[in-house]
């Protein structure tokens, strides 16, 4: 039987692409999911083949239903199979609420939230028990700011985060019982490009330092270490919940 097989959305950097890297040493066929950045699609993809895994790059916009289509349809394509989603794409953008547009809101959660419906709805249509899949898992990307607030500005990206903690349940109940599991992720101050929200790493760094009892930034390998657990048998009866990685934030 070929090796199972995992989408990433948003795995041209940081979280995204340690997930992809290191679910490929493990033996998963990965779908390299990326936006605009092809060159750093095409980075993962060749660092995962010259350590002899299997990976490809695929181009979609994930906030865009047409583009998921697409998307899904190519997976089907290269690999023939699919076990596991990763919805990890999204943006953090801020704002004050007085500037809130129609523009910024919906773009905040077309990249945040509108993916996840998307590409779970297609996941789903592979996946389920009932539409003759064999099961799978989908593991949804939230962040610890849906608990405890985002930055300064950062309306946006805490209420995108926070219907990521309620759409994860509300998945989890609804295709549990189709051979599914549905497991959430909240990622406290990792050392990512996000951060330059924060005005960097190193700013970010420092404000982990005082905000997390274990006094430091955690590193986008921490949490890949968590998407794969989940996505492993290990993790068989994990469904439903939200795993914070956050330090003790």
């Amino acid at each position: 039987m070929p090796s199972k097989v995992m989408l990433i959305t948003g795995a041209s950097r940081g979280i995204g692409a340690k997930t992809a890297q290191l679910a490929a040493s493990q033996g998963w066929r990965v779908a390299v999911n990326y936006i605009s950045n092809a060159t750093a699609a095409d980075e993962v993809v060749r660092s995962i083949k010259t350590q002899g895994g299997q990976a490809q790059a695929f181009q979609a916009d994930v906030s865009d239903s047409d583009q998921v289509d697409r998307l899904f349809n190519d997976v089907d394509q290269a690999f023939g199979r699919l076990d596991v989603l990763v919805n990890n794409a999204g943006i953090l953008e801020t704002f004050p609420i007085t500037e809130a547009t129609p523009e910024k809101v919906t773009r905040s959660f077309a990249a945040n939230i509108f993916s996840m419906y998307y590409c779970s709805r297609e996941a789903v249509k592979r996946m389920s028990t009932l539409l003759g899949g064999s099961g799978g898992v989908i593991v949804n990307m939230s962040s610890i700011a849906s608990r405890l607030g985002s930055m300064p500005q950062g309306n946006a990206y805490t209420s995108t985060k926070a219907a990521a903690d309620g759409f994860n349940l509300a998945l989890a109940h609804e295709v549990g019982p189709q051979g599914i599991r549905v497991c959430g992720i909240r990622p406290g101050i990792i050392a990512t490009d996000i951060q330059a929200g924060r005005g960097g790493i190193e700013k970010a760094a420092e404000i982990a330092a005082v905000s997390t009892t274990l006094g430091r930034i955690g590193l986008p390998e921490e949490v890949a270490q968590t998407v794969i657990w989940l996505a492993s048998d290990a993790a068989s009866y994990i469904h439903g919940t939200l795993i914070d990685v956050g330090g003790g934030r």
